[in-house]
């Protein structure tokens, strides 16, 4: 049997698209037994945020309420779902501990089951990692 697959993730924005993106492979890659880990620094701190309802970038921001329809009517929970059900299935996040300290965010401001950690610690867990992705 082999061994359990690491996949590993920075998201740096927090856009829609990019919030979606990391939880669609995250749970994907987790429904499918991998290890999952994401960590989350710079403005894509701000999807771990209670109550985040992360907007399209720029002037398509306008759209976001119809893309979200969209994606429902073909069965694609929205981000805060998709963010529950990482949580739910294992999926590592942690919120970067310099870039709360640039902004102010406490670890109160966001959901539970957000781990934080630092950049060198973030090293560790993805030093193994058989995929490594950048969403930013």
């Amino acid at each position: 049997m082999a061994d359990t697959k690491r996949v590993v993730m920075v998201v740096s924005e927090g856009t829609f698209d990019k919030g979606m993106m990391a939880m669609i492979i995250a749970n994907t890659a987790a429904s499918m037994g991998m290890d999952v880990h994401i960590f989350f620094t710079f403005f894509g701190l701000n999807l771990l945020k209670k109550g985040a309802k992360p907007k399209l970038p720029g002037m398509f921001r306008l759209f976001t309420g119809m893309f979200t329809k969209r994606m429902a009517k073909g069965g694609i929970a929205d981000f805060p779902e998709q963010l529950s059900m990482a949580l739910d299935l294992g999926v590592n996040l942690y919120a970067c501990s310099t870039t709360m300290s640039l902004l102010s965010i406490e670890q109160g401001d966001m959901i539970d089951g957000v781990k934080v950690l630092g950049a060198a610690g973030f090293l560790n867990v993805a030093a193994d990692a058989d995929m490594q992705y950048f969403i930013g």
